[in-house]
């Protein structure tokens, strides 16, 4: 049984032109994005509050005007910082569309050192600080004009990303020895993660893990927790809940079976779990969900009053279990615009 995908093979925006803009919320929209990484550079632009972005293994709580930097094929997620909300523009785009051909200079010399790495450009760009500053004007007209675009328009997309990789290729350094080693030592990681999307409903011990990577399991668990901020086991359980709120979503299951699919064998812990993640059991949230379909289904329902996730919180005052499970996409028939990219990340 698969869950998301940790590695999003999809394009972003349309084939012969890979870009898009999404809008975000934490948690509005979703509770988080869990670990993930694309082939797309990512730039992260927060437009009102604040929230965690977490880049490789460094964590950033990031404000208001804030820009965070996240290269190809980069381990990133972005979640919840304590109570707080956070607005945001995610700005994908493929290095291929600012390729000119397979001899491009440019490319050569500025945006494969990116893709590969072996050279660094600043991660977090504080709203105060001077390559904020230079990028942001280029931001601005990015999210300012995401909705529909002409060939006008995909001129002055491509000479705005164009700007963005040079300012900061300014401030770029090359990669440490250190450096490269960390990256290739993340990659390794990645594989584990891979390994737990295929198979959460099995048992997969710390030895299994560590051997996947090349580790010992002593190296494994305090490099994983350095990527991750928990450790594996901890890890595995937070993920077999996500996956088990999103089976209970659906209602097409029996609670005990959800708990055995999802590799909870003992289904008391399994609800001590999910009561500890989500503070409500399963049944309750299977039963919250149910509530909340058939007012947005009924013709007679709340279907103009629920305008989005974070309403529906406020007004059935239910914990972050409604969050976690109510994804765009099954709201999408009482979000006025939640189809549309430009409205809703669905990442």
């Amino acid at each position: 049984m698969k869950h998301q995908s940790f590695h999003e093979t999809k394009t972003h925006g349309m084939l012969t032109f890979p870009y898009t803009v999404y809008n975000g919320n934490i948690p509005g929209y979703l509770a988080s994005f869990p670990l993930h990484w694309h082939d797309e550079m990512e730039l992260i632009y927060v437009t009102g509050g604040c929230g965690i972005v977490t880049v490789s293994s460094q964590q950033y709580i990031a404000n208001a005007g804030d820009i965070v930097v996240v290269l190809p094929q980069v381990v990133h997620s972005i979640e919840q910082y304590e109570n707080r909300q956070m607005e945001y523009f995610n700005i994908l785009f493929r290095f291929s569309l600012l390729n000119a051909s397979t001899n491009d200079i440019c490319y050569e010399k500025y945006f494969k050192p990116l893709y590969d790495h072996t050279k660094c450009v600043p991660v977090y760009l504080a709203s105060n600080t001077p390559l904020n500053s230079q990028i942001h004007p280029y931001i601005s007209y990015l999210t300012e004009t995401r909705e529909g675009r002409d060939v006008e328009d995909e001129l002055m997309v491509k000479s705005s990303l164009f700007a963005i990789i040079s300012k900061l290729n300014r401030y770029s350094c090359t990669a440490s020895t250190s450096e490269l080693t960390l990256q290739n030592t993340y990659d390794k990681l990645k594989k584990v993660l891979l390994y737990v999307r295929e198979n959460y409903s099995m048992e997969i011990p710390v030895s299994t893990a560590a051997d996947i990577c090349g580790f010992s399991p002593s190296y494994f668990m305090k490099l994983f927790k350095e990527l991750t901020g928990k450790s594996f086991s901890q890890y595995l359980i937070h993920y077999r809940l996500e996956v088990a709120a999103r089976l209970l979503s659906k209602n097409e299951q029996k609670i005990t079976e959800v708990a055995t699919d999802t590799g909870f064998n003992n289904l008391s812990y399994f609800t001590r779990a999910f009561v500890s993640k989500y503070g409500i059991t399963p049944s309750a949230g299977q039963s919250y969900y149910q509530r909340i379909y058939h007012c947005c289904c009924s013709s007679h329902g709340m279907v103009l009053l629920l305008r989005s996730p974070i309403h529906i919180m406020s007004v059935l005052k239910e914990r972050r279990f409604l969050l976690e499970i109510l994804l765009p996409a099954q709201l999408q028939y009482c979000t006025p615009r939640a189809a549309s990219p430009d409205t809703m990340s669905p990442r």
